[in-house]
């Protein structure tokens, strides 16, 4: 199955039997292509003695463990078709992991986040505050996981102001005259949950007891990139929510769950509070003394697959994530597929969120 085709779907249409179809066509396809044109990821499945004919299931084939991307250049494409790098967070001494992209996959990375996002805000831009600064996205040529995730959320801002400047400082002034500028108007806002904590909400509260009031009651926040520091603060998700909406009015608030090693397929929350698997993706959970397929509800170590990589075998991941599989087709948002929880990271796992990595630079 081309990926063209999958893209004319509707990102939360197909139940289980017809998504594992789709699925299990398009992930044979790209493990043919990964075999024949990655020599490593072909060596790897030698290794292991791996025969596709046998395969019934995408959740049979084989997954990468997703740190294998900092120890080795996967790629399967030649060095003169790649366009763009991308890497991870990490702190000071982590190796980061290197995604190769080709102009296809990266143009259906960013068509697919379109896609998945617009369920969530609707298809039309909206004057967009990004919750960073900007020296963040500087360099276009080596994108890091934070500087891809404020490009990548950027095509769903009409007009955009960066909230901060280089030194994480608040732009009261500029963030007074957007507001007052686009008053009345739909916003998105996008950043990553520890800095929109530290450097947009401490400094709101502040503001306030100086009688200065942001009201942000129109706006629809996205964020991402990890909780580990915020729940050393003891700051849930439920309370997360709540203070914002206390101190700015916002109440439409989704977080995400995403990579750098399968940008564009990305989890987002719904309104109860669920992240959800599009037809571009899915999750599985698995034991780690075996890695079995754990139950619905039973947690387990996160497996991602995604639909797009062609430039690189990315297409089946083991994350180093815990997390549970809370349902199937029956969320009361009325989404269909698998929707899930993520329970943080495996003991011992490097800290790789961009939130949780600035965190600890911070």
């Amino acid at each position: 199955m081309k990926f063209e085709e999958i893209l004319g779907m509707a990102p939360f249409s197909l139940d289980e039997r017809e998504k594992e179809r789709l699925l299990t066509d398009r992930l044979l396809t790209l493990t043919k292509l990964h075999q024949e044109n990655c020599p490593e990821y072909a060596s790897m499945l030698d290794s292991i003695d791996f025969c596709i004919d046998g395969v019934k299931s995408y959740k049979d084939l084989p997954f990468l463990p997703v740190r294998l991307f900092k120890e080795l250049e996967l790629k399967s494409i030649h060095q003169d078709n790649i366009v763009k790098t991308m890497t991870s967070s990490g702190t000071t001494g982590q190796s980061v992991s290197k995604i190769y992209l080709d102009r296809n996959t990266a143009s259906n990375q960013q068509k697919t986040m379109v896609k998945i996002v617009s369920e969530f805000t609707g298809s039309s831009r909206m004057p967009m505050i990004i919750l960073d600064c900007p020296s963040v996205v500087k360099n276009r040529a080596m994108f890091s996981a934070r500087g891809a995730g404020i490009l990548g959320f950027s095509i769903f801002g009409a007009k955009k102001i960066y909230a901060l400047d280089d030194d994480m400082k608040l732009d009261v002034d500029g963030l007074k005259e957007f507001l007052e500028r686009f008053k009345g108007q739909k916003i998105l806002l996008f950043g990553f949950t520890f800095m929109i904590w530290q450097h947009f909400y401490k400094e709101l509260m502040r503001l306030r007891e100086e009688g200065i009031i942001f009201d942000l009651s129109n706006g629809i926040l996205i964020h991402g990139g990890g909780w580990k520091k915020l729940v050393s603060e003891a700051v849930s998700h439920d309370e997360f929510h709540r203070r914002l909406k206390d101190v700015c009015g916002i109440e439409k608030i989704h977080d995400y769950y995403g990579m750098v090693e399968q940008t564009g397929c990305i989890y987002m929350e719904c309104e109860c509070g669920h992240l959800h698997a599009s037809v571009f993706s899915d999750v599985i959970t698995r034991r780690p003394l075996d890695f079995a397929e754990c139950e619905i509800g039973e947690k387990g170590i996160i497996q991602v697959v995604s639909t797009i990589p062609e430039s690189y075998p990315g297409h089946s991941l083991l994350t180093e994530d815990e997390g549970v599989v809370l349902g199937i087709d029956d969320c009361p948002c009325g989404r269909k597929g698998k929707y899930f929880k993520v329970d943080g990271r495996l003991k011992n796992a490097e800290i790789r969120g961009c939130s949780d990595t600035y965190a600890t630079k911070f």
